[in-house]
């Protein structure tokens, strides 16, 4: 009650001083404005600063007022009010200058510079005080845990002058799916809706508050997705050798994330020496993979690779079959119904060497050719009578060595020649 008393007694004092000095000078010689009241603008917890310049002063008072709650602040070189973070300076003998410490949204409005003059003369300017935005947690969203394609709905509620604007964005950078099958890689709004979820759609989304006065705040809300497992198989059918090493290979996506393993005709699968499963893991997406080193006779037959989690089960199978070696075999064909063919002889790179291993007699060179050339008559007549044992053999290895010692030519390769087949 005594503050009140206090408060009341200075009003009276400073309106019956207005009023008593008005008498004496005159309107002549009242004080004056020298310029207006500049509006201020002020973060939250900083000083604010408002400035009344008068001239001609005179004996007379000014008072600083709360316009909103006509709540006398200061008059003359007095704080009246009972806040403690408002004080008064007097600069240069004509300015009145009226700070408010650790500014609070609450000290937003307008502020009377006031002369007791009789009528009294007053200014006002406004103090705007900004905040920077703030998330409440209700009601915005959480966390979140849904079944896949079911509808969500993501809020996210702020605060702050002026009033925030809300953005949402996926932490990632990936779209945002919105009604209709549209994407959008940002959306304003404080309500995000998500139609028939789906596995695309879990993750971290960013409730992003701004309104212009640092700093801008987000919130991370995660959206997780359940699904039950789901499997893909590449290859179905794979075939190996019998020591040949093999990997299988299955892809697999469930959440929460599933038990993976594998199953040899309705058998389980433990790793050892020889069989090496291994699982991949990103986010729900599973790679699963088997190696099998050495295969034996034993490892060929159907494999199951299985994934199951909290909301059910499924496997893919791949059948793992025998491949036999491949092997280079050797035949001796009858000689009936075989066309004739040309002896060819392959060979080696020139070398100077050898090049006097080409000049051979031409009495020996007749002989060779004539030799061929009988060799060829008898394939054709061959050729044209029945079956028999072949009984040129001796013969063509004969001309062979001939064609070796007086040529220099080193044989590889020899097509097949009445239907045999030689050797180097």
């Amino acid at each position: 009650m005594r503050g009140l008393s206090e408060i009341f007694f200075a009003q009276t004092l400073f309106l019956l001083n207005g009023i008593f000095m008005t008498t004496i000078h005159g309107d002549e010689d009242l004080p004056k404005f020298g310029e207006p009241i500049q509006n201020v603008t002020v973060p939250i917890g900083r000083e604010a600063t408002l400035s009344c310049t008068i001239d001609n002063l005179q004996t007379y008072k000014i008072a600083w007022l709360r316009v909103d709650t006509q709540t006398i602040l200061t008059i003359q070189n007095h704080v009246i009010t009972k806040n403690h973070r408002m004080s008064i300076t007097h600069a240069e003998k004509r300015s009145w200058v009226l700070k408010i410490r650790d500014v609070k949204e609450s000290d937003k409005g307008w502020y009377m510079c006031q002369i007791n003059t009789d009528p009294m003369k007053n200014q006002v300017g406004y103090l705007d005080v900004v905040v920077p935005p703030d998330i409440l947690d209700y009601p915005t969203s959480t966390d979140m845990v849904v079944r896949e394609g079911s509808n969500v709905t993501l809020k996210c509620a702020a605060t702050g002058s002026p009033t925030p604007t809300i953005t949402w964005r996926r932490e990632g950078g990936e779209p945002i799916s919105l009604a209709g099958g549209k994407e959008v890689t940002s959306f304003n709004g404080s309500v995000l809706t998500i139609p028939r979820v789906n596995r695309l759609n879990m993750g971290a989304y960013l409730c992003i508050a701004s309104n212009g006065i640092p700093p801008t705040i987000s919130k991370r809300v995660m959206l997780i997705v359940h699904f039950p497992p789901m499997i893909w198989i590449q290859n179905q059918l794979v075939g190996a050798a019998l020591g040949q090493s093999i990997t299988l290979d299955c892809q697999s996506e469930a959440f929460p994330k599933s038990i993976n393993y594998w199953m040899l005709n309705d058998t389980i699968i433990t790793p050892g020496e020889r069989h090496e499963p291994t699982t991949y893991e990103n986010t729900y997406r599973v790679v699963m993979r088997l190696t099998i080193k050495r295969v034996e006779n034993a490892d060929f037959g159907s494999y199951k690779c299985v994934a199951k989690n909290s909301l059910g089960d499924t496997d893919g199978a791949i059948k793992l079959y025998h491949i036999p070696h491949s092997t280079l075999l050797t035949t001796y064909l009858p000689t009936t119904a075989v066309e004739t063919t040309p002896l060819i002889i392959q060979q080696q790179k020139e070398n100077p060497e050898a090049d006097h291993r080409h000049r051979f007699d031409s009495v020996a060179s007749t002989e060779v050719q004539r030799d061929v050339d009988l060799l060829t008559k008898e394939q054709y007549e061959a050729s044209s009578k029945p079956s028999r044992a072949p009984h040129h053999l001796p013969q063509i290895h004969w001309i062979l060595m001939l064609i070796t010692v007086f040529s220099g030519i080193q044989l590889q390769t020899i097509h097949p020649v009445n239907g045999f087949m030689m050797d180097n």
